[in-house]
């Protein structure tokens, strides 16, 4: 008779095992998935409104990126120790409560009077979402076994990464309309629908911990998180330099003691033995990747559709669709995949599709294309994100006693943000030499161009570096409809208005305006443009 494996970190497939299930199991999977959904739309809506937030209250880069890091800083950041509370008091309670708080958080966004109030809106509706979103991931680990557990699994991380691409379509819809804040109100119905659903048919106390919950663990790994997702977002910008190695020295020092903590804890809240099991932490390394891989690809492209091509944002959200389309197509097939072959294989099915998504980004994305091009890029992509994302979230569950599936889902989540951060930090500093390339080259070969002052072309280099979406002259300041007093634009600032892409002269004309005399030490002249450079994209 031979012994047990040496080792089990290694996992293969069991196409005997039988699945089980909970008692309408159909309801209780959407249950789940438009609760995720709330957050994954969340994540997704605020990117493409940041110009108009920009403008609408005279703000700079540093409160912008705030604002565009603040849902997933919140999320992130309380994971881990809200995913530990869930598993020991009730993962239908963080569900339910973390739904209900979503929708004051959206309102309070929409209807902010200020650009610190906004941020603090996307900070509380972030933790709101650390309540609900990595418990999705829980319940089903703990209510299916089996394949079965593995197709819903591939449901839950397909659709939520479709619902995710689609955040920017939607919010570009909106904006043609309607004011910045419509696109924080997008998720509402979908809370209401999903609140409903999660009281009426989820579970409750279904294989939960009965350990105490170790709260300064809690403590520790919220303050490593946030400090490390806020030194990788503010790496890239110019002038944070000191901030980020002062963040980048919190979370080192913060990671040392949450390390310290759990090794001493009788009861700790993340279980470093399980972690540091292969199969474990390779995994958590895939998600990584692959959630990178799809937040970055939005973030390039939507800066690329609308910057270079001249997109408007709803037409940029559109050409999102197919990544979106195949993913929810793709993730049914990769469950069955994961079954057959095992999760090893799927993954690297998956990343052959991604790395042949960006190399068709690399090789054909240019400044005159036509849109399959595009299109192409966009589905490799989702084709990638739908065969890894399932075998990256099932290894992780897999791996985990079920009284601990809040730290394997928690996990789940933190490979989402963390992922996003690095790959839009990387790309933000790609772009920001870009755009600063660019601009020297449009204001050398400009008619006169030797005449333009070096401090003329230093502020507009700066402007396009920072992603400025600031007027270039004294703002206008009137009521909105709401009775918010607003910055009105004036018009007069580098790259194109929104209405002025709407006026075929100005689009003709392709002139990039300069600041006027006594702004910048040189007369307004017109220079030949290069792509949209000046007007805020997503990041």
């Amino acid at each position: 008779m031979t012994g047990p494996p040496a080792s089990s970190d290694r996992v293969t497939p069991q196409p005997s095992e039988t699945s089980t299930a909970p008692s309408r199991a159909g309801l209780v999977l959407i249950s789940l998935i438009l609760v995720a959904a709330v957050a994954n739309l969340n994540l997704a809506v605020a990117n493409v409104a940041l110009p108009d937030i920009g403008r609408a209250f005279d703000a700079g880069q540093t409160a912008l990126n705030l604002v565009a890091v603040g849902y997933s800083l919140g999320l992130a950041a309380s994971v881990l120790y809200l995913g530990a509370l869930g598993d020991r008091y009730g993962r239908k309670l963080m569900l339910i409560l973390g739904t209900s708080l979503a929708i004051p958080a959206a309102l309070v966004a929409a209807l902010a009077p200020s650009i610190e109030v906004l941020f603090v809106a996307r900070l509380f509706g972030g933790l709101a979402a650390g309540m609900a979103f990595p418990t999705t991931l829980a319940l089903i680990t703990a209510l299916w076994s089996g394949p079965g557990r593995t197709k819903s699994i591939a449901l839950w991380s397909g659709l939520g990464g479709a619902i995710a691409a689609l955040g920017p379509l939607l919010s570009g819809a909106l904006l043609t309309g309607f004011d910045w804040g419509s696109v924080f109100l997008i998720s509402l119905p979908l809370a209401l629908v999903a609140l409903y659903l999660a009281v009426r048919f989820v579970p409750a106390h279904v294989n939960e911990a009965t350990d105490p919950v170790d709260n300064l663990g809690g403590i520790l790994s919220v303050l490593l998180v946030a400090a490390l997702v806020l030194a990788i977002n503010f790496a890239p910008v110019p002038n944070a330099g000191a901030v980020a190695a002062g963040l980048g020295a919190i979370a080192t020092a913060a990671a040392a003691a949450f390390v310290v903590r759990q090794r001493r804890a009788k009861a700790p809240l993340y279980d470093l033995a399980v972690a540091g099991r292969r199969i474990f932490w390779v995994a958590a390394c895939a998600g990584v990747i692959v959630f990178g891989t799809l937040m970055g690809a939005l973030f390039v492209g939507q800066q690329f559709l609308q910057n270079v091509l001249g997109y408007s944002t709803l037409e940029a959200g559109v050409a999102i669709i197919p990544a979106a389309l195949l993913m929810v197509l793709v993730a049914p097939r990769s469950a069955k995949l994961v079954d057959a072959h095992g999760a090893r294989f799927t993954l690297l099915v998956g990343y052959v599709f991604c790395l042949l998504g960006f190399v068709t980004m690399l090789l054909l994305w240019n400044g005159d294309i036509s849109y399959w091009k595009v299109g192409v890029g966009y589905a490799l992509i989702g084709i990638g994100v739908g065969f890894a994302g399932t075998p990256a979230s099932h290894s992780l569950t897999g791996s985990v006693p079920v009284r601990r599936a809040g730290m394997a889902s928690g996990t789940a989540d933190l490979q989402r943000d963390l992922g996003g951060a690095i790959m839009q930090s990387i790309l933000g500093a790609v772009l920001t030499a870009g755009y600063a390339s660019a601009a020297g080259a449009a204001i050398a070969a400009a008619p006169n161009g030797d005449k333009i002052t070096d401090e003329v072309q230093a502020e507009l280099t700066s402007l396009l570096e920072r992603g400025r979406h600031r007027a270039a002259v004294s703002p206008v300041r009137e009521p909105d409809r709401r009775g918010r007093e607003v910055v009105v634009p004036t018009g007069r600032r580098v790259g194109l208005h929104r209405r002025d892409r709407r006026d075929p002269a100005r689009r003709r004309a392709g002139l990039l305006p300069l600041p006027d005399e006594g702004e910048g030490g040189a007369a307004a002249r017109p220079v030949p443009r290069r792509g949209r450079l000046g007007e805020g994209g997503t990041g």
